[in-house]
């Protein structure tokens, strides 16, 4: 079957509603953008009852992980959370193993995009409360008496939709500004957003954006060399071959087998999507209108059609032609650039880089509002703009993190939620954030908290996040970044809300380029650190200075609970051990490791369901 009657039938499939939906202008959500968020939202809205409009301008779902090009994925290879853990899944499936996907050395998931766009329809057309309208281009949006109403065109036509909640999942944030919601857009100032990497003054400078190709190996002694573009020079990409990584070589390699390979895909297609003198492109389009913006991406395409050129012409690679069954386009190249950088909204909470960096000792625990994981390095791409300022972002070494739920909600605004690269973080920790698993986590996050305020008839800033996170957790979804443990283990659910309340800590190593936070469920406890975790949570312990720095055992543990819930007696721990399915028995002798101590004070206490404010404090 060719590619073209194949994206024919899964649209169609997609597409396959009653005769009465097409005059359908009542929904629960809008989604306007079916990229990476807007279809994980998308998704995970409609397994929870919401009916759901996505608006999307291309023919695809994914945005960058497909109409983009951006298919080999940053990071979160360990952290298999939620809708990204699904889609991970079906990517092994469809190619025959997580091995099979590894076919560059830039990631551990590499996959073609038109195979991420079968993946991600087949799981949308799965879920009976999602609409989805392709080729659609939204027009204008209004908030008014608790209703939103969209107008969008397709095929000429155009049409009226109304809803109780919008989610902005546009590749720049374009709904949001609409609504005249305050932003930044570019780097900011080192003392207003309190980050010590930070330039001095603020700027508009974004990151380069850059304009994917695909090539496709059409075997040896095939010249597939593309028409010399206009304007090529080859000194343009004279140093492309010339690679170092910044972690772990010392020096550069002058390899181009290297640089070609650094994209590979399955079935003998690369990605090429390469920062150093390669086809990164400097152009900040953000605040432009669409014509202004199509018109200036085509430099864009150009740089790219060059390097393709350098690639076949100057390098030797002829065999190497762009793929010609990869994207529904006359030109044969994505649909969409990758844009690294968004307009970045004013939220309830601002994600900067303390919070990244030592989450444990920032100004506020927003560790505890977490929603969505992250361990990609802070990666920026400045090296097509001279005037931006030199910081080495590779040397703000971070542990893997987590997104606070306060940072996807604009500070003015009561149902309009945040999601894509648009939300309110720094520019610095947008170099993290960015990256495709924590975008489908936010998207995630994004359709459960929209479904949560549809279903409670609440404003946004009212929603309460442990019920949000409860639901991410009964979905496979992380809400702490600890890698030591999966959604498929018995006690995960128990101890990722346990890490959230923050009676025990995880420990964040930064890794090279998969950064680490580790949980450590075989490590036995204290006394002492039980007792200091629970403070915060139970003024029973604000004075009690009786636990010491012995192991933790079966006997200290009741003496221990007891304090915070009187007249809790061996009995009903063992019960409690036995209803939970801990291995072994319980005794009053026995060690107590963190999974065990975990999942009994989940039990027996229930802390995860003392509430929490944006801020991350009990209330």
């Amino acid at each position: 079957m060719n590619f073209n009657k194949l994206s024919f039938l899964l649209i169609f499939r997609c597409f396959w509603i009653s005769p009465e939906a097409f005059s359908q202008t009542n929904y629960d959500l809008i989604i306007v953008g079916g990229g990476a968020s807007g279809t994980a939202a998308g998704i995970s809205a409609g397994r929870l009852g919401v009916k759901t409009l996505i608006i999307e301008p291309t023919h695809w779902l994914g945005g960058m992980l497909t109409s983009a090009g951006v298919s080999a994925i940053d990071g979160n290879h360990r952290l298999p959370s939620g809708i990204w853990g699904e889609f991970k899944a079906q990517l092994e499936d469809y190619y025959g193993g997580p091995k099979k996907l590894a076919t560059g050395w830039v990631s551990n998931t590499l996959f073609e995009p038109k195979v991420g766009n079968e993946i991600l329809q087949k799981m949308a057309a799965k879920v009976d409360n999602l609409i989805l309208s392709f080729e659609s281009e939204w027009k204008t949006a209004s908030y008014s008496q608790k209703l939103w109403t969209v107008t969008y065109t397709k095929d000429g036509k155009s049409f009226t939709v109304n809803a109780p909640v919008l989610i902005d999942a546009t590749e720049l944030g374009d709904v949001a500004a609409f609504q005249g919601l305050p932003y930044r857009l570019g780097m900011d100032a080192r003392d207003e957003i309190g980050e010590i990497f930070a330039p001095e003054e603020s700027n508009d400078i974004i990151q380069d954006l850059t304009y994917v190709v695909t090539l496709q190996d059409y075997g040896k002694g095939v010249d597939k060399t593309i028409q010399q573009p206009a304007n090529y020079h080859p000194s343009e990409f004279a140093c492309a071959c010339a690679h170092s990584d910044p972690i772990s070589d010392k020096d550069p390699t002058l390899d181009c087998d290297k640089m070609i390979s650094y994209g590979k895909l399955p079935n003998d297609k690369y990605m090429i999507n390469w920062p150093n003198c390669g086809n990164d492109y400097y152009l900040n389009i953000v605040e432009m209108n669409p014509e202004e913006r199509a018109l200036a991406l085509e430099d864009a395409k150009q740089a790219t059609l060059r390097f393709t050129y350098y690639i076949q012409h100057e390098l030797g690679y002829k065999h190497l032609g762009i793929s010609e069954d990869e994207y529904p386009t006359e030109d044969n190249l994505p649909m969409i650039p990758y844009h690294r950088e968004s307009r970045r909204y004013v939220g309830l909470v601002d994600f900067t880089l303390p919070y990244v960096r030592t989450p444990y000792d920032a100004p506020n625990p927003f560790y505890r509002t977490g929603i969505a994981v992250g361990d990609y390095t802070i990666d920026h791409h400045h090296k097509k703009n001279l005037d931006a300022p030199a910081i080495d972002f590779i040397k703000i070494r971070v542990p893997s993190y987590n997104v606070p739920l306060g940072a996807l909600i604009p500070k003015d605004h009561p149902a309009l939620i945040l999601a894509e690269k648009s939300i309110s973080v720094s520019n610095i920790v947008n170099g993290a954030s960015r990256l495709q698993p924590v975008v489908l986590g936010i998207g995630h996050s994004a359709g459960v908290l929209a479904a949560v305020a549809v279903k409670q008839k609440k404003e946004l800033q009212d929603i309460s996040i442990r019920e949000v996170q409860s639901l991410l957790l009964s979905q496979n979804a992380y809400i702490m970044p600890f890698l030591d443990m999966n959604p498929s283990d018995d006690h995960f659910k128990a101890m990722q809300k346990i890490g959230a309340t923050g009676i025990f800590k995880g420990e964040g190593v930064p890794f090279l380029w998969a950064n680490q936070t580790w949980f450590y469920p075989d490590r036995l406890v204290t006394e002492f650190e039980l007792v200091d975790g629970l403070r915060p949570l139970y003024p029973e312990l604000k004075d009690y200075w009786g636990a010491s720095g012995d192991y933790l055992t079966g006997a200290r543990f009741q003496q221990l609970v007891e304090i915070v819930k009187p007249n809790t007696t061996l009995f009903e721990i063992a019960q409690a051990w036995k209803r939970r399915e801990l291995s072994g028995d319980f005794k009053t002798e026995t060690r107590l490791n963190r999974e065990q101590v975990s999942v009994l004070i989940d039990e027996i206490l229930a802390p995860f369901s003392k509430e929490v404010n944006w801020n991350g404090d009990f209330m």
